[in-house]
């Protein structure tokens, strides 16, 4: 029997199901950029360049996409001061502080495992 999910009530929500609306947002947030960027966020508002450095590694175009996908998401929000040269802040939304908490305790998880995976696959 096919597994579905409706669009209707919260409680008809499965995420295992091939065609619920849930695997794309599980799909965002176990990126490592999305992760990382609400993460970055926590303390504040974040303007791009210093959320990019925060995030060693990230080129701007892949966290121009992760920061516009957790925006459409009602995660993030984007404030556009006027100012010469424009002045851009990124920032958790109530939703995304929410997520916030148990994606921090999954970075907390493997900064304190590491030395055990590590291990184990060598």
């Amino acid at each position: 029997m096919a597994m579905t999910c409706s669009n209707d009530a919260h409680e008809h929500h499965d995420v295992y199901a091939a065609q619920c609306p849930c695997r794309e947002v599980l799909d965002l947030l176990a990126n490592k950029w999305s992760a990382l960027a609400i993460g970055a966020m926590e303390g504040g508002p974040q303007r791009f360049g210093a959320l990019q450095r925060r995030l060693q590694g990230v080129s701007p175009k892949v966290l121009t996409s992760t920061l516009r996908r957790l925006e459409e998401k009602g995660l993030v929000t984007r404030t556009v001061y006027p100012a010469v040269p424009l002045h851009v802040e990124y920032d958790l939304t109530a939703l995304g502080e929410s997520v916030a908490e148990p994606l921090g305790q999954l970075r907390l998880w493997v900064e304190n495992h590491l030395d055990d995976i590590q291990a184990a696959t060598s």
